[in-house]
């Protein structure tokens, strides 16, 4: 049994590999110990991937442990957050997390070592734990140091062999080999087993390597626990030549007798301090090794230089503009003013209109393909670099990478989304192309705002506001040119609305969002003509909503009818209705979605199937008021 070292033992780039195993063994018994205190965590996760990190840690991680905000710091992601404890134990190794914390909090309620790892800490970037994730972020940490911070670091991954089943690791992988990014290494921990037995390839790691390969990277195959090839490993992946994945054998529940190799040990810890104990003895015993790796190298700052005020496109009003067109727009006008905007698009770009930005900055568009979940995760590594992203594809395809929201939102980081096409107003395409969950799935998303203008104007203020707002903003764009409603210079602050007509003696209120404000004012038109003066709300801001002006209209016309092109679950009529409550008024309400399966059609054949044209709106507002049928 190797002997505990000294408290003063520091190891560094340069020691001995037999002090990287004393290291090693370390991470193994604070795993152990983390795992037992807190009576929960992934405690055989963590034991096979202590060689390859003690590696790393001691010889290759390019880090200023006492400068988290170093530009040129290397970065670590842990795509397999559920090794929490390992990655705490580094942290402990580096000096940054004492042992009391680390044995006293880990898993707690208010505690900064949750389950798995946040940013909450300021040496983790991005959230994880939702797998297959981490290494799609890495590419967007890869882009913005190589691309756009013009800085020597590295990423470094972690990576669970169970999670390389997922298809985003490998939409990473292809982004590694088509951009060439050879800053960035992915460490495969092929322990073999999962969360209910064997992986799909167990430790066939030439299966693992051919498919590396086939997309275009580096693939390095190695003993995961032999520390100097290991080393050698870690030292060909870094020598920026190409992407790389080291490719590791290792054991799962590796130096503990009954766990290593064993089943049914997956996320539990050891049942009890006695047989706590006898695992720490096994390692060799606690040890307080301190770990002093390879400086960064020196380097400028990142930061972007400071913005300079936006000179957005301007319309005239009743021009006929369709909002995802004054989007593109309005990022060509941000591209100017906002050195850290940068754009990403999912092969749509000439839909969505992002290939405006593309064409006047190519150095700061990426291109994604037919990839979704790639294309936020590659935002969400771009935004934790202090990049400031706005991601756009069709609004139906946004569902999918729905994990990847979730996770952004865990993640805090401040990024900007837009889904085009939405609802049946795009017409003949069909329902596999219209957005009809995307009000409810960003509205859902913690912290999130949700924007939805009815006019170029409305559409362009809202693109440049989203540039400042903390958090994940949607903003949804409509496939058809309408009026342009508003003049240049009007202002739509987030939180607010727009009374687009009202009065005193106004019997009900119509109230709309994007397409069907056009259809309300066309319904308070037919409402005026029959003597129904009508007031019409265009809600350009659904989360959070202008609860003021609804609670006034419920107030003042004691009467709402909402329309939207949109399922009635989650969508704006249940936000209006929320307002209210919170208000303690009930009004006269009707609630106009589509709540049928949609088909092919023109548009307005569409919006009057599902029951939300005009003529619909005209026949609620009228039952509201009493005045008869339509």
């Amino acid at each position: 049994m190797p002997a505990p070292h000294a408290p003063t033992t520091v190891i560094g780039p340069d020691t001995a590999p037999a002090d990287v195993f004393e290291l090693a063994q370390q991470l193994r018994v604070d795993s152990v110990r983390a795992t037992t205190a807190a009576g929960s965590g992934h405690l055989t996760s963590s034991l096979s991937a202590a060689d390859l990190m003690a590696v790393l840690l001691a010889r290759h991680l390019r880090y200023d442990w006492q400068r988290p905000d170093h530009p040129a710091n290397d970065h670590v992601v842990f795509s397999k957050g559920h090794a929490s404890p390992l990655l705490y134990a580094m942290f402990r190794a580096a000096g940054v997390v004492d042992e009391q914390e680390l044995l006293t909090t880990y898993r707690r309620a208010g505690a900064r070592l949750q389950g798995h790892p946040t940013p909450v800490l300021p040496w983790v970037d991005v959230a994880t734990g939702s797998l297959g994730q981490g290494v799609a972020y890495a590419m967007g940490l890869a882009l913005s140091g190589r691309d756009l911070e013009r800085q020597p670091y590295r990423v470094w991954v972690l990576c669970g062999d169970s999670e390389m089943t997922e298809g985003s690791v490998w939409e990473a992988l292809d982004e590694a080999g088509r951009h060439r990014l050879s800053n960035v290494v992915v460490l495969v921990d092929v322990n073999r087993l999962g969360q209910c037995g064997p992986t799909e390839f167990g430790w066939d790691l030439d299966s693992y390597a051919r498919r590396v390969e086939a997309f275009g990277c580096r693939a390095l195959t190695v003993d995961g626990h032999d520390l100097e090839a290991v080393d050698r490993a870690l030292a060909t992946a870094a020598d920026g030549q190409a992407p790389t994945v080291v490719v590791a054998r290792t054991v799962k529940g590796r130096g503990v007798a009954g766990l290593a190799d064993a089943e049914g040990w997956h996320g539990k810890p050891l049942p009890d301090e006695e047989s706590a104990a006898r695992a720490v003895a096994e390692l060799g015993g606690v040890r307080h090794l301190t770990v002093r790796g390879p400086r960064p190298p020196a380097a400028e700052s990142g930061a972007p230089a400071p913005p300079a005020a936006v000179e957005p496109p301007c319309f005239e009003t009743g021009d006929s503009v369709a909002t995802r067109a004054a989007f593109g727009k309005a990022l060509v006008a941000l591209g100017a003013a906002r050195p850290d905007v940068v754009v990403l698009d999912a092969e749509v770009g000439n839909s969505t209109h992002t290939e405006d930005f593309g064409k006047a900055y190519p150095e700061r568009y990426v291109q994604n393909y037919i990839a979704e979940q790639r294309m936020l995760a590659t935002a969400v590594g771009l935004a934790a670099r202090g990049r400031r992203p706005y991601a756009a594809t069709f609004a139906a395809f946004l569902t999918r990478a729905h994990d990847f929201l979730r996770m952004a939102a865990v993640s805090q980081v401040s990024m900007a989304v837009s889904g085009s096409h939405c609802g049946v107003e795009i017409g003949a395409d069909g329902p596999s192309q219209m957005g009809l969950e995307d009000l409810a799935m960003m509205r859902a998303l913690h912290g999130s705002t949700v924007l939805y203008p009815c006019d170029a104007t409305s559409a362009v203020a809202l693109t440049v506001a989203m540039a400042d707002l903390d958090g994940i903003s949607y903003l949804r764009t409509t496939r058809g040119s309408y009026p342009v409603l508003y003049p240049p210079g009007e202002t739509f602050p987030v939180g607010g609305s727009k009374t687009l007509r009202g009065g005193d003696g106004d019997r009900v209120t119509l109230v709309g969002a994007g397409v069907t404000v056009h259809e309300c004012l066309a319904a308070a038109d037919r409402l005026a003509a029959d003597g129904i003066p009508a007031r019409v709300i265009d809600l350009y801001s659904v989360k959070p909503l202008d609860t003021d002006a609804l609670a006034a209209a419920a107030r003042e016309t004691g009467a709402l009818v909402v329309a939207e092109d949109h399922h009635p679950e989650g969508g704006l009529g249940e936000a209006v209705l929320s307002a209210l409550a919170g208000r303690r008024l009930a009004p006269g309400f009707a609630h106009l979605a589509v709540r049928g399966l949609p088909g092919s059609g023109t548009p307005a054949e569409l919006l009057d199937i599902a029951g939300i044209s005009r003529t619909h709106i005209t026949r609620a507002a009228r039952a509201l008021t009493g005045a008869g049928r339509a």
